[in-house]
């Protein structure tokens, strides 16, 4: 079993670290509009709620250059691999992570100018009381910003992308029962917790060829995790037709990266 959560954790952690560097022009676009947004106060200590491998903290230390940040995850392993980033980067000086199950209690954090929880809020039992945790770490005037998915990014050419959806469509099922957070309005819930809500903004992420060089091998790591989570549930004729595709589909020249992210900004 030890070895299986092994596996996984690092299967997840190269996804992460693949779609960071594939979607790497949306997080500039949204690092860009958190900057104009703190144009009038820089947030010099960030907070990243759900860090994961450190994608949302490598993007707001690049936009924010004097800027510390504190990841923050439930995952020990996804903290050593970020902070075996960190030190690639040259930036570990400038991270401090912190293992810490939000669901039990906040952490001593401090108080700090920015709040950074991207797919994160949907994951958490009490998405309201932590809101109201992170209104509390904010210095006034502070901001948090929210970033969720509409759903895993579809990469199919037209000719598959009727596969691509029942395969979505079941896995869509089983995550509404496990997350019942998942597609939340989060505007009303950042207000309830204190927050004003300054902004939301939809970003529709459509790539298409020539992709990012890492592309096809996020294509490949994504759609094989999905794979694995369909058996018993898919027909066997369309696993058997996803199996085919999946072999040698990191080459394929008619990928492309499609996902929607919505994000708000809130202030204190």
């Amino acid at each position: 079993m030890a070895n299986h959560h092994h596996h996984d954790d690092h299967s997840l952690a190269e996804i992460l670290d693949l779609d960071g560097e594939v979607l790497h022009s949306y997080l500039s676009d949204v690092t860009a509009w958190v900057r104009d947004l703190t144009a009038d106060r820089p947030p010099h200590r960030l907070l990243d709620l759900g860090s994961g491998t450190g994608t949302g903290t490598f993007a707001l230390l690049e936009r924010f250059g004097d800027a510390e940040a504190i990841a923050l995850d439930q995952s020990e392993p996804m903290l050593r691999h970020l902070e075996g980033r960190a030190r690639e980067r040259g930036l570990a000086s400038r991270v401090r992570t912190l293992q810490a199950d939000l669901d039990t209690g906040w952490p001593p954090v401090g108080e700090v100018d920015l709040v950074w929880a991207s797919a994160s809020l949907h994951h958490l039992a009490e998405p309201g009381r932590v809101l109201a945790e992170a209104h509390a770490a904010l210095r006034p005037g502070g901001l948090l910003v929210a970033a969720e998915t509409a759903g895993f990014p579809r990469f199919l050419p037209q000719e598959h992308a009727g596969l691509e959806e029942r395969c979505h469509a079941i896995l869509d099922r089983r995550r509404a029962e496990a997350l019942p957070h998942f597609g939340d309005d989060w505007g009303p819930r950042l207000a309830s917790a204190g927050f004003t809500v300054e902004a939301e903004r939809v970003f529709d992420v459509r790539l298409t060829h020539p992709l990012p060089a890492s592309a096809g091998r996020y294509a490949e790591r994504s759609l094989r995790r999905m794979r694995h989570g369909l058996d018993g549930t898919l027909d066997a004729a369309s696993l058997a037709a996803l199996d085919a595709l999946l072999d040698g589909i990191g080459e394929r020249d008619d990928l492309e990266v499609r996902t929607t992210r919505t994000v708000w900004a809130a202030r204190r």
